[in-house]
């Protein structure tokens, strides 16, 4: 699963994955955009139109540990999806959740290329 917020390494929600095994740093293919959630997380959104990419890190899940851990801790603002990375292939991801562009209320933060930089554009870190 790709991980491009708060469960990366040094991020607050990380011991949420417990032993999940992490395969690396990598980047999505280009196609994404970046959203912020209040500052509190991010939200990928497809969008064929662009060619930005974006950082996260790589972790194998084991089906329950998504179930029972990741996804009920999940904002309601995320959905699973599916998206593609850099390489090529196709990894779980949280997307901003249907109708969550069409409010307006999220600011883009795709021109950063990742969380840990947006972070500190705020003065932010972890």
């Amino acid at each position: 699963m790709f991980f491009n917020g708060q469960a990366m390494r040094g991020g607050e929600f990380h011991a949420k994955l417990g032993d999940a095994p992490f395969l690396g740093e990598v980047r999505t293919a280009p196609g994404y955009r970046f959203f912020s959630i209040g500052d509190v997380c991010p939200g990928l959104q497809p969008d064929p139109a662009v060619a930005s990419v974006i950082e996260g890190e790589l972790y194998e899940l084991s089906l329950e540990l998504l179930r029972d851990v990741i996804l009920p801790g999940e904002p309601r603002e995320l959905e699973l999806g599916i998206i593609e990375l850099a390489d090529g292939s196709a990894c779980f991801s949280m997307l901003l959740s249907r109708g969550e562009l069409e409010r307006g209320v999220h600011r883009e933060i795709t021109e950063h290329g990742g969380w840990r930089r947006y972070l500190g554009t705020l003065g932010r870190s972890f």
